[in-house]
């Protein structure tokens, strides 16, 4: 199943999520072009590697300076591979748009790099002695899907199903969608704390930190109201006001 789009039309265009998106592109690029030492590097300075903060001592051995806080940002911008940064972004796209149009640009972008962060705290407090690093921005935007859930519960996700080669489209709702994919991350990261924190792999616990830190704080970045809209109520309130 891929998603393809939700069913809340946007009443101006998304600047931040578009921003976000050519940013994060653009910086993919760059690492494209660097050679396979030069990318460890980066990703290793600008990573969030949890040892870095738990062992300082370690971090000055290897060379990293310790307690450094860019890296909770920069972190939110670097991927691992072409897969790893078109799901993000077409997730972001899906998602990203609705709740910037509630929020407003400058609250939306704030509360992106706020669950980012909230996303890598998680991470180190589950996996203090891991010293690989963590990239990606679906922190950020377990963050973007967790406010979703709660302003846009009656949305409804188009997912395509490929048959063969025949295209088949179903509709599902967000909140049921959102919540069955917290709980997939929940489950999987508890399985992964059972296994070595040095293995590489999926950041579980950035997501699961990253959504409840959105669901936690999305109502104080809301403008008006932070009340749920009905897809109908919203065409209605946006679309033919």
């Amino acid at each position: 199943m891929i998603p393809i789009q939700d069913t809340i039309p946007s009443r101006s265009f998304p600047v931040i999520t578009w921003a976000l998106i050519l940013l994060n592109t653009l910086i993919f690029a760059v690492e494209a072009s660097l050679s396979p030492a030069e990318l460890e590097r980066l990703v290793y300075t600008l990573g969030v590697i949890p040892a870095r903060y738990t062992h300082p001592e370690w971090a000055v051995s290897v060379g990293l300076t310790p307690n450094a806080w860019w890296p909770f940002i920069s972190n939110m911008f670097l991927h691992g591979g072409l897969l790893h940064l078109v799901g993000n972004m077409w997730t972001l796209y899906i998602f990203g748009d609705n709740v910037e149009d509630r929020m407003g640009r400058g609250r939306f972008l704030a509360f992106y790099l706020l669950t980012g962060v909230a996303a890598s705290l998680l991470h180190i407090a589950v996996n203090p002695d891991s010293t690989m690093p963590a990239i990606g921005a679906s922190g950020a935007i377990s963050g973007v899907m967790g406010a979703y859930m709660f302003l846009f519960p009656y949305a409804r996700i188009v997912f395509l199903i490929p048959l063969l080669f025949i295209p088949y489209f179903v509709e599902i709702s967000a909140f049921f969608y959102l919540a069955l994919w917290f709980w997939g991350q929940f489950i999987s990261g508890t399985a992964s704390s059972m296994m070595a924190q040095n293995a590489g792999g999926i950041a579980f616990w950035a997501h699961v930190g990253g959504f409840v830190s959105g669901v936690l704080l999305y109502r104080f970045f809301v403008r008006g109201r932070a009340k749920p809209y009905y897809a109908d109520e919203y065409y209605k309130r946006y679309i033919h006001s």
